[in-house]
């Protein structure tokens, strides 16, 4: 396959001339802040009603764990339906639920297990608009300002995480948790006033939409037969699993480790921002200097350092220190994942495949914050954030065997060529199932040549949906090849191939090269029908007359 000439370098700031990613990236500020407010006052609220280990790294899992549940269904909504919409949806349930958890802390009736309820419900919140959120940032920049635009979104994310949770501690120590909750409801309300007046220029599918059920299998199919997501989505497993153990235990890290309250974990999580402030501004001139793959490997080691030095810092300065480290070894690590999988992807299935990997990340970061957890109520935190650089260490040397792909110039873009063939049979999109069969003459000297196109068509097409993909040479005339492949029904056989993008173009070209025949390859298609298909029609059609 032939890449796309590389693009033009694109400048760190050149997303903001588009009008609505500047308005939603100064929205994100106000939210992302009152998220960070809230995220202090639970996890210190929990370390003052528990003094369970457990309990506490449990704030975090119960946070992560939504959106290892319910993303890969937030991504078939969020290719399927209006993503602005969606957003909208999302964050309004986001605001009632910190609403109802702000009334619920004034009133003095919060137990742990209530507190976990809650985040769990925001964390669905977030489940439902982090697909549609990342897959929107195509459809408010260029293609080639989506890496660009991705990492200002995690600069915005970043400059308030290295003031928010020093601004959410000085709330708690004063006023309590509670009114860092109320905090955070009133952050949405900007974000959703944005999102309201945006009217986004969506190109409208000709086809109807996908079932929930064959969409969500579709996204899993792209993605299965996509092997440089694979290789971002084992990897982001492993760093969730590993990494989040310095977040899910930081409340302890305050509380025990270096004597301190609710002010300072707030500092302590502001230098964990910090660092992922200078990360996120970092990230564009490390890409192009050095590979992805040791942008990973480096994201791995700074963070078991990270980790190493929170266990064994006696003082929260060297804490701090280690915070920044870990920070910038955060959002290196994940916005470059991020950025792989989006321009790895076609726009029709970009929230599926993002959903994907959030489940592989966040499902890590979900089950990270448990073991962890665990390990410090059985032998202390510091036991546990040394344990936990194990398996960071381990990440690093995965890439010896899991290499993460380098930057895509692929033309993923819709080739938009396809047109229905005019049929003399009646079909309706529900008709089949449909079987295509295409005709190839090859010489024997471009038989290998052939072979290997045909390798890549097969991936190709499964990917996009075809099943029982085969390919047959004739005894008779060795020259005749034929692939064959089917779909359920017509809908599916005109979606597969509408699927079809400007990279993909490029076998299609090859192997119409290599076929020898005076005409272009020639295409049949067929619809199955059983042996006794026109008696059924006949009593079908004898039912329809008695009534």
């Amino acid at each position: 396959m032939t890449d796309a000439p590389a693009p033009p370098r694109v400048r760190a700031f050149a997303p903001f001339r588009h009008g609505i990613f500047r308005s939603v990236w100064l929205a994100s500020l106000a939210s992302n802040l009152g998220s960070l407010i809230q995220g202090v006052g639970a996890a210190w609220l929990m370390t003052s009603i528990t003094q369970s280990a457990d309990l506490v790294a449990l704030v975090q899992a119960s946070s992560a764990l939504p959106i290892m549940l319910f993303s890969l269904l937030s991504g078939a909504i969020a290719d399927n339906f209006d993503r602005r919409a969606v957003m909208l949806v999302a964050h309004g349930f986001m605001l009632v639920v910190s609403v109802a958890l702000t009334v619920f802390a004034y009133a003095g009736g919060m137990t742990p297990w209530l507190l976990l309820g809650f985040t769990f419900l925001v964390g669905c919140g977030s489940a439902l608009n982090n697909p549609s959120w990342q897959a929107a940032v195509g459809d408010m920049v260029p293609r080639d300002h989506v890496p660009a635009a991705v990492a200002l979104n995690s600069v915005s994310f970043n400059l308030t995480r290295s003031v928010g949770p020093a601004i959410g501690g000085a709330i708690v120590a004063a006023f309590g948790a509670a009114a860092a909750f109320a905090a955070n409801a009133v952050s949405y309300l900007a974000l959703l006033v944005v999102l309201a007046r945006w009217r986004p220029a969506i190109q409208p599918s000709t086809l109807p939409r996908e079932p929930m059920a064959l969409a969500i299998s579709a996204g899993l199919r792209y993605v299965a037969m996509s092997p440089s997501i694979a290789r971002v989505l084992i990897r982001g497993f492993v760093f969730g699993l590993s990494a989040i153990s310095v977040l899910a235990l930081l409340p302890l890290v305050a509380r025990d480790l270096v004597d301190g309250g609710p002010l300072l974990y707030g500092v302590l999580l502001g230098a964990y921002g910090l660092g992922a402030l200078g990360g996120a501004l970092l990230g564009a001139r490390l890409r192009g200097v050095i590979s992805n793959e040791w942008i990973v490997r480096i994201g791995f080691l700074s963070f078991a350092l990270s980790a190493t030095v929170a266990a064994l810092g006696t003082t929260a300065w060297v804490t701090f220190i280690g915070l920044m480290i870990g920070g910038a070894s955060w959002v290196l690590t994940l916005s470059l994942f991020n950025v792989t999988v989006q321009l790895a992807t076609p726009r029709w299935v970009v929230g599926r495949a993002m959903s994907i990997y959030q489940m592989a990340t966040f499902g890590g970061m979900a089950l990270g914050s448990w073991i962890w957890g665990l390990v410090a109520e059985a032998h202390g935190p510091q036991a546990a954030l040394l344990v936990s650089a194990a398996p960071m260490l381990f990440g690093a040397l995965l890439g010896a065997w899991i290499r993460l792909p380098e930057p895509m110039t692929l033309n993923l873009d819709p080739l938009n060529s396809f047109r229905e063939p005019h049929l003399k049979l009646d079909v309706t999109p529900r008709s089949g199932p449909i079987a295509i069969l295409i005709e190839y003459l090859i010489r024997e000297e471009d038989l290998h040549e052939f072979l290997d196109a045909m390798a890549e068509r097969r991936r190709i097409r499964r990917r996009d949906g075809a099943r029982q993909w085969a390919l047959m040479r004739d005894l008779e005339n060795p020259q005749l090849w034929i692939e064959t492949y089917h779909t359920p029904t017509w809908i599916e056989y005109v979606r597969h191939n509408q699927r079809r993008t400007h990279a993909d173009a490029t076998i299609t070209e090859q192997l119409h090269r290599l076929h020898s025949g005076s005409e272009p390859p020639r295409v049949h298609r067929m619809i199955e029908r059983p042996p006794d298909w026109a008696a059924s029609q006949g009593q079908l059609k004898g039912m329809v007359d008695l009534h």
